[in-house]
């Protein structure tokens, strides 16, 4: 159902604005603020890890044409967060457009997980975002991006107006990843640009948390034979001797995920409990 238009008077957009602030505690990260402006909402489940966990989501299961997201982090020296979201990010019709940004910093020695689940734009939507995290000496970073072609089963498959990603990674004031990425049928067509593929996703490690999980990842995908007709096409890229960006584009979103929860199996391990063993 299309969301109504608001009346004279009201405000045609919904500007969400959320802060999240996490620092050690002894042996463990705890939560110190966590503030959210609708129509975005935090919650932050309890966990048996060190690190402390919070989940996004926003009133009516989505954004809506005009809605602009922001979501400030801190991550203190010493401490670990896992930031995700509650489901999909769904974005439905938007003629004048919806975005959402993360603007996040990383302490010394900190680790910071952004897993959230795919993106999903309906029919006639219009999305972008930036991904803009800043790392102290030592931080850790884990970051997931994941888009779908929307609702395939719908007819709708790529079928939105336009999807733009941002991601900035820096470190004491160098880049170490800045780029940005659009789909357009204003390029060309959607459909017959992705072909057989209807999820994209790129996952992002960086920091010395990483090193052997780095390795082995890298390891792995240089040995992947190249096959005709496959159900994934991946790459690896080397950020430095501090990062690696992973790609991978798939004909059906459960493949994709099936690949990046492989990819990401290290993270209970870092975080000290597994933040998808509720959800299977």
């Amino acid at each position: 159902m299309t969301p109504a238009l608001p009346g004279p008077g009201l405000e045609a957009a919904r500007a969400g604005v959320a802060r999240l602030a996490f620092e050690r505690s002894g042996p463990r990260t705890v939560v110190r603020t966590a503030l959210a402006h609708s129509p975005l909402r935090l919650l932050t489940p309890r966990n048996h890890g060190h690190a402390a966990w919070a989940y996004t989501s926003s009133f009516g299961g989505g954004l809506v044409d005009g809605d602009h997201l922001r979501l400030e982090v801190d991550v203190a020296d010493g401490a670990s967060a896992l930031l995700a979201t509650q489901g999909a990010n769904r974005v439905y019709r938007s003629p004048r457009g919806c975005r959402s940004d993360l603007c996040a910093r990383v302490g010394r020695d900190a680790l910071l997980a952004w897993v959230p689940d795919p993106t999903v734009c309906f029919a006639g939507a219009r999305y972008s975002q930036t991904l803009d995290v800043t790392l102290s000496p030592g931080a850790s970073l884990v970051l997931a991006d994941v888009v779908t072609a929307g609702r395939s089963a719908r007819g709708e498959r790529w079928a939105f107006l336009h999807y733009a990603s941002r991601l900035c990674v820096a470190r004491e004031g160098r880049a170490l990843v800045d780029e940005k990425w659009v789909l357009d049928p204003a390029h060309g067509a959607l459909p017959e640009r992705l072909g057989r593929f209807d999820a994209l996703a790129s996952v992002l490690l960086v920091g010395p948390a990483l090193a052997s999980a780095r390795q082995a990842l890298a390891e792995r995908v240089a040995a992947l034979p190249v096959k005709p007709r496959a159900r994934e096409v991946i790459s690896a890229s080397p950020l430095g001797e501090d990062g690696l960006l992973l790609r991978v584009a798939a004909v059906s979103l459960e493949t994709l995920l099936s690949t990046t929860r492989d990819w990401l199996s290290f993270l209970p391990g870092l975080l000290g409990d597994d933040p998808w063993a509720r959800r299977v």
